[in-house]
C-alpha cells in the first residue's frame, strides 16, 4: 500500500526510527503506518545504504529503454515527414520497411515521434478519418477520369491537371499538365495511356466538356463516339454527385495537398516535371490505406485489351433497324424527326422495340445505349 498523503519524508523518518529500536515489531508498525512489508523493508535497506537520501523518490523511468526508437531511425520518421509532409504514421511505418528498415517503428510509434516534432498539427489530426469504398475486383475494369480544375502559371497560362485513376489498384494512369481541355487534347493523352496500358473495359466521368454535356447529361459527345468505337464502356456520375467518381476525387485531394500546395509554378511545362515526379511517388512508393498500405503499382497490371490503331468497324445485330443521323444530329424514323447528337452526324444508329411498349424504341450507337424515341409522344419533333 502507499504510504498517507501526510508528509511523505517525515513519515518515512518517523517509521525508519521506530522501526530501528531494539524490540520493535515492524509487522505492527507496518500495519499502523498503512504500508506494506516489502516498502518497509525497501526504505529500511535504502536507510542503510544512503542514509536519509535514501528516502527521497527516485525517478520512475528506466536508466535505458530496450524499445525506445533509435535516434537514426527517428531521423528517418522526420526526412520522410518533411519529404512528404501529407503522409502519416501508417504510410510511413510501411514505407520504411520497403526500404528495408527491418526494425521500422510501428504506426503509433512513428505518430507519437511527429507529435513529439511537433510535425503534426491538431487540424491534421482532426482530419484524419478511415474511409471503406466499393472497389472493382480486377485492374482495368474501371478508370475514373476527370479535370483537376486549373491552377494559373506566372507566365499567364492556365493549367488543367487531366487525371485517370485505375479504380481496382489506385494506380495512376495520367497525370498531365494541360493547357486547353478540349476533345483533341484528351483524346492525345488518352491514345498515350491506351498505347502503354491497354484499354479498359469501362471508363466514368462527370458530365462536364469534354466527356458529357452539362445542358443535356447523357447526350454523346465526340470524345464518348470515339471511346465507344474502341469497345470502351462509357459511364457518368449522376449531376451533383461527384462521389460517383470518388476514387479520383481523393486522389485530387491527396494530389492538392502533396503537389499543388505552396508550389507556384512558372508554366505548364514546369509543372509537368512537379507532377511526374510525385506520379512515381504515389504509384511506387507511397503506401495506401485503402490497399492495406500496398503501393498502387503492386496491384497493377496492363490490360489485355491492345489498343488498335484502326477504329472497327460498327456492327448491329441482324434485327436491328439502322438508320444514318443527319448533318444536324436528327434521325429520321416513319416519317418522323427526332433530335440526338451533332456529334452523331453522318454515323449510323441502331433502334430496337422495346418489347414492353409498343411504339418506343431504344437508340444504341454500337453496344452503346444512349436514349429512346417514342412513336406516340405527339411533342417528339
Amino acid at each position: 500500500m502507499p504510504w498517507s498523503t501526510r508528509d511523505t519524508m517525515s513519515l518515512r523518518q518517523e517509521f525508519i526510527l521506530l522501526a530501528q529500536q531494539e524490540g520493535s515489531n515492524r509487522r505492527e508498525l507496518c500495519r499502523r503506518f498503512s504500508i506494506s512489508p516489502q516498502t518497509a523493508y525497501k526504505w529500511l535497506a535504502r536507510y542503510a545504504e544512503q542514509g536519509e537520501a535514501g528516502l527521497v523518490d527516485r525517478s520512475r523511468r528506466p536508466s535505458r529503454s530496450p524499445e525506445q526508437t533509435h535516434a537514426d531511425l527517428e531521423q528517418a520518421v522526420i526526412a520522410l515527414r518533411q519529404q512528404h509532409p501529407a503522409w502519416g504514421g501508417r504510410k510511413i511505418s510501411r514505407r520504411l520497411q520497403d526500404l528495408g528498415h527491418t526494425e521500422a517503428p510501428a504506426p503509433s510509434t512513428v505518430t507519437s515521434i511527429l507529435h513529439r516534432h511537433g510535425l503534426i498539427t491538431p487540424e491534421a489530426s482532426a482530419k484524419s478519418v478511415a474511409w471503406q469504398r466499393f472497389e472493382h475486383p480486377e485492374p482495368n475494369h474501371l478508370w475514373q477520369m476527370d479535370y483537376k480544375g486549373w491552377f494559373a502559371t506566372r507566365d499567364g497560362v492556365p493549367c488543367y491537371p487531366l487525371t485517370v485513376l485505375d479504380d481496382h489498384s489506385r494506380f495512376n494512369i495520367l497525370l498531365t499538365a494541360c493547357t486547353r481541355t478540349q476533345t483533341a487534347v484528351v483524346q492525345r493523352h488518352l491514345r498515350e495511356a491506351f498505347r502503354r496500358y491497354g484499354l479498359p473495359l469501362r471508363i466514368n466521368a462527370d458530365n462536364g466538356a469534354p466527356w458529357g454535356s452539362p445542358s443535356q447529361p447523357g447526350q454523346l459527345t465526340a470524345l464518348a463516339i470515339w471511346l465507344i468505337r474502341l469497345g470502351v464502356r462509357l459511364s457518368h456520375s449522376r449531376p451533383a454527385h461527384p462521389q460517383t467518381n470518388g476514387k479520383d476525387e481523393r486522389f485530387h485531394r491527396t494530389f492538392k495537398a502533396e503537389v499543388l500546395t505552396g508550389n507556384d509554378f512558372a508554366s505548364c511545362r514546369y509543372a509537368q516535371r512537379a507532377f511526374d515526379r510525385w506520379r512515381d511517388v504515389y504509384n511506387q512508393q507511397r503506401p495506401h490505406e485503402a490497399l492495406g498500405l500496398a503501393t498502387p503499382v503492386t496491384r497493377y497490371r496492363p490490360s489485355p485489351r491492345p489498343y488498335p490503331e484502326q477504329l472497327p468497324p460498327i456492327e448491329y445485330g441482324p434485327d436491328d433497324t439502322v438508320v444514318q443521323v443527319k448533318w444536324h444530329g436528327e434521325l429520321c424514323f416513319q416519317g418522323r424527326r427526332f433530335k440526338v447528337s451533332n456529334a452523331l452526324a453522318k454515323l449510323h444508329v441502331a433502334l430496337r422495340p422495346d418489347a414492353r411498349h409498343s411504339g418506343k424504341y431504344a437508340l444504341y450507337f454500337a453496344h452503346h445505349r444512349f436514349g429512346s424515341i417514342d412513336l406516340n409522344d405527339p411533342n417528339a419533333a
